[in-house]
Order: structure tokens, then sequence, then C-alpha cells
């Protein structure tokens, strides 16, 4: 076929394919509907009607060739899936992050004998092959093609009717959450940073299903907020992504339309059948009383009440329960220093030196997935390895029993708190308890973005804004609790491979292989879970190996793009490693930042180590 009759053939499908967007927009009927179940048959034609016009794009880039024609049509294709992101991300969580997953080797371990390796599909992949130096076709056309085809299964098996209003406010407040903490932080458009544009869509999407809920307001004022809120949020939306003011964004507009989204669950008087991770009466994102801890505990975690964090409390510092009776929790986790040693790596039974560095216990309730390495599944879990190695406590969970139960005091404690006996199960269970206790959220900085104080400085704010935006900490330190646990679902909590240098001279990878260790998976070593930067400023030494004495190294080591930016070999390294580019003034206006992380007081029942 000759160039101009290809390009003409091309042509001819994009037009086609405008068309077809543009009947779809003119199809959508805007019904009247009043009850929920007219209100959701509506919704399903407005999301498909999008879905619709995503798909038509996405097959349009299968069909372009030249570089303009495919970056329109990418566009175009990345504005419809994030309209249909606050639905999608919520009837089918699974594709949508397939869909939306960064451009990554993806690998899932169940157990030592169910291992998953796969190549990175979807928005992110495609945005990287787009707007790469050299734009490789084939593997655009590869990518695209699957994009397309689970969007068109997804139209195929995706339908609305059933749904509930708890369905539709969860939702909401879903894509509220996802906007401040992934949104507009470039989590999910590696390239272009196009995230202002791309949280102004998901607005939109959110208005327009809004209007389609106004019958059901009994108070019009309250819709009507929501319309203004939604506006004034669109228009924030605007301006350069690397000097969006982030910080002001959440305290101004997110914890407003949370306000907004409690006073409508009022109004329209709804009783949720159960709470997902932040809880259904939550007031704003900054506080230990809006998250469900049941949602980050084991099964059979008791509630967090002052007489079992006590009990746990003193377990946590009884040298009775290590073997020799030379070891606590406390010595390895020190209030003072917001529960870590200020070690490289922490010192064990008998003088030996641990293999990591001694992370903080601080919001360590907030993760799936315990040590460096994720080996343990829950703080109990984290509790029995901590028991069993050789190098700390060196005994086992029948010893620990019995030295409880020969101390008279317990008994009584134990038969108060869990109306039972001494037993291997409460002890863990009080033990998790009081570490799950330590997440005040009452820093400088939570203090300030609630609004229960203005004492923020020009610097702190530019470093909060940083952290959040250019510097792209947050996309892997996540708000609320700034680990590598992912909003909204907070259900995963990452591993990352930063090549980290086994000495401050960086000249060479750490040795420890990290995630490899549990179940020998080439592709996860020297992998690592993000841990939390609240606290950080109490924390150093820094890294799983304690290589780095102070934050300014750290930022450092960042700022040059991880082991790949130093020269070193990391080929799986999942931190760009392209430098940062920021400037001596930024760096020290994120540290400033950090150190505003800094909680006042660690648990209502703080200990000394005695």
């Amino acid at each position: 076929m000759s160039t101009f009759f290809k390009c003409i053939k091309e042509e001819a499908w994009i037009i086609t394919s405008l068309f077809f967007v543009f009947l779809i927009g003119c199809n959508t009927v805007e019904e009247k509907a009043e009850t929920p179940e007219e209100i959701f048959a509506v919704l399903d034609k407005v999301y498909k009607a999008d879905l619709d016009s995503c798909i038509s794009f996405a097959e349009a880039l299968q069909h372009s060739s030249t570089q303009k024609d495919i970056e329109q049509q990418f566009l175009n294709a990345r504005t419809y899936f994030k309209k249909i992101e606050p639905i999608l991300s919520f009837v089918d969580v699974e594709n949508y992050e397939t869909l939306n997953q960064p451009n990554l080797l993806q690998v899932e371990e169940e157990d030592a004998t169910n291992i998953k390796i796969s190549e990175p599909q979807g928005f992110q992949v495609l945005e990287e092959i787009i707007f790469a130096d050299t734009l490789d076709i084939v593997q655009l056309q590869a990518k695209a093609e699957f994009v397309a085809s689970r969007l068109k299964l997804i139209r195929t098996n995706t339908k609305l009717t059933g749904y509930k209003p708890y369905h539709f406010l969860w939702m909401v407040r879903n894509a509220i959450v996802r906007v401040a903490f992934t949104g507009i932080t470039g989590f999910d458009s590696p390239v272009l940073a196009n995230s202002l544009d791309e949280a102004k869509q998901v607005y939109g999407s959110l208005q327009k299903y809004l209007i389609h809920f106004e019958p059901i307001f009994a108070d019009s004022e309250i819709y009507k907020a929501w319309q203004e809120e939604i506006n004034a949020t669109v228009e924030a939306l605007s301006g350069d992504f690397d000097t969006f003011d982030r910080f002001h964004f959440i305290k101004d507009h997110t914890h407003k339309q949370v306000e907004l989204w409690n006073q409508t669950v009022k109004d329209w008087q709804v009783e949720f059948p159960l709470e997902l991770a932040l809880k259904n009466d939550a007031a704003n994102l900054f506080s230990a009383e809006a998250y469900n801890m049941k949602f980050f505990s084991s099964r059979f975690a008791p509630e967090i009440d002052e007489q079992t964090v006590a009990l746990g409390e003193q377990l946590f510092y009884d040298t009775n329960l290590s073997l020799g009776k030379g070891l606590n929790c406390g010595s390895c986790h020190q209030p003072a220093l917001a529960f870590t040693d200020g070690k490289a790596k922490s010192i064990g039974r008998n003088g030996m030196e641990l293999e990591r560095n001694s992370p903080t216990l601080t919001y360590a309730a907030f993760q799936k997935g315990f040590f460096f390495d994720k080996r343990a599944g829950n703080l109990e879990g984290q509790i029995v390895n901590v028991v069993k190695s050789e190098m700390e406590f060196h005994t086992d969970m029948d010893y620990i029993t019995q030295a409880v139960k020969n101390n008279k005091n317990y008994q009584k404690s134990f038969q108060q708190v869990f109306k039972d006996s001494i037993s291997e199960r409460n002890i863990r269970s009080a033990l998790a308890t009081y570490v799950r206790s330590l997440a005040p959220f009452n820093s400088k900085f939570d203090r300030n973005i609630k609004g229960e104080e203005a004492t923020f400085t020009e610097e702190e704010v530019l470093g909060a804004n940083l952290f959040l935006g250019k510097a792209a900490c947050a996309t892997c330190h996540f708000p609320p609790f700034f680990n590598g646990t992912v909003p909204p679902r907070f259900k995963e909590t990452e591993l990352e491979s930063l090549g980290v240098p086994a000495t401050a001279a960086n000249d060479r990878i750490d040795t420890d292989p990290g995630r490899w260790n549990v179940f020998g998976t080439e592709e996860k070593r020297h992998f690592f879970k993000t841990s939390t930067v609240r606290n950080i400023a109490l924390t150093a030494p820094y890294m799983h190996n304690g290589v780095y004495k102070t934050l300014e190294e750290v930022m450092d080591f960042y700022n040059v793009g991880g082991g790949q930016g130093l020269g070193l070999d990391v080929p799986l390294q999942t931190l760009p490693p392209d430098s940062l580019n920021l400037t001596e003034a930024e760096v020290q206006a994120i540290i400033a930042f950090m150190k505003t992380l800094t909680d006042q007081q660690i648990g209502a029942l703080t200990a000394k180590v005695e």
C-alpha cells in the first residue's frame, strides 16, 4: 500500500472513531431519575458512554502512525480513562489496577510454589513507550491492543444495577482520597506529569454523577455546596506541576470534601454494612480515629484500649521473656528515638550485630507486611519471628508463655484484659496492640494540615509541596502514613529496589538480597519494604543497612537517581535513575518538611527503657 493511501486510511479511521464518540455523546440521554435504582441505571449509561470513548481512542491508537497522531490518541484515551476512573476503580479494581500499573515487572508471590511474573500493561506503560526518545511501534501496538481488549472486557462485564447509595458514597470518597494522595503527586503519570489536568477529569466525572443524585438530597444546600466546591477544586487544579500547592489543596479542598461527604451520609440517612480501611465517620484523613484498625490487624486482634496497651507495654519491656534475660523489645526500639535504637544495625543477644537497621515502630500498624523483606504478614507473626531468632530472643513462645505465667502480677492483668488465662495468643495480642497504639498523628504537619494551627513556615510549605510533587517522594511514601501502603484501598505495602549502597562512599551495592530471602524469587533481589518517614528526624541512621547518618546524605542519594544514578548495577531498580535536579535550597526545604512529621508524643503511655 502506498504511503498516501496508508495515510488516507489511517485518517479515515481517526475520523470514524471521533464520529463514533460524537454519536455516543449525543445519545447520552439526560434521563430524569428519582429513585436510587433509576439513578444507577442512568449512571450506568453515562459511565459506559465514557468507557466507549476510551475504547474508541485506544483502538485508534493502534492504527496511528505519525508521532503527533499517536500522542493525541493516547492523550484522548487517557483522558477518558480518568473520566471513568471513579467508577472503574471501585467496581472492577483488579482490571483498573492492571490498566494503571507502573511500567515495572509484575511479581506476585502467594507462596514458594505459586509465583507469577508478568510484563506490565496499561496506560503508564504506553506513556513511557510513546514519549521515549525512540518509538517502538511494534511494542506500542501490542500494548494498545491489550488496553483496548481489556476495556472491551470491562464493558461487557460491568453493570451498576444492584448498587446502593452507600456504594456511590464509597466510590466518591475513594476518588477524593486517590486524587489527594496519589493523583496530584505524579504517581500514575510518570513522564508527562499530567496529574493536575487528569485530576480535573476525575472531578468533572464526580460532578456529572452527583447531578443525577440531586433528587435524593433532602437538604438542597448540601448539593449546592458540592457543586460549588467541585467548581472551586477544578479551578484550583491549575498551574505548573512543579509549583502546584498540594499542601493547601489538601488542607482547603480535600478536607472540605470529606466534610461534605459526611454531611451527605447524614442527609441521605445512609447505613453502611461494614467499614473499609477509612472509617465511615472519618472527619479528616490525618487522625488515628479516621482509620479502621481491624482492617490493618490480624483477625483476632483486640480493641486498642488503655488496659490492653498498658499490658502490652509491660511485656514490651520485660527482659524475662528473652533467653538469658538480657533483651526486651525496647532494647532495639527506644521511645526517645521513635522506637529505633540509633545504630546502623541493631545489637542482639550476646552483643551480636543483626543483619539490618532497626525500623521505627511508629505507624507500624498501617502496613501489609512486616520486616524489611515483608516475611511476616502481621505484627503477631513478627513477634514470633523475633522470639525464635537465634540472634534476638533465641527461644520460643512456650518459654515466653511460661515466663509470663510465673509472674503473679501478669495473672490478674490478663484476666482483666482478655477475660481469659495467660496464653500464647493473648501475649502476642497484647504486644501487638501496644505497637498499634504508637500512631498519634499529632506532629506539626498533622496539626497544620488539619487546620488546628497555622505554624508552617514558607520553607516547610515548600518542602511539603516538593515532597508531594517535583521530588516524587510521595510516589513511594504515600500520605497519610508516609510509608509504602498505597491509598485509597490501603491493601498493599510496596517493596522497592533502590540500589542502596554498602557504604556511604557509594561505591558498591549492598549485598543484602532483601525479599529474595523469602521465596528465592530472583526478580525480587534487593527489594525492601518502603518504611514510613514519619518521625524520621529521630530515626537515624537510615536505609535498611543504616548506611546514611544524615537526611542530607539520604536526599543526595535520591537526588542523583538512586543506585543506578550512582553508576551501580541495579537491573530492576524501581526508582527512576534520572536526577531530580533539586537545588540545595529545595533539599533543605524537604528536610525541613520531614522534620515536621515528628510527633509531639508517641503513645499515650510512652514508657522509658528500664
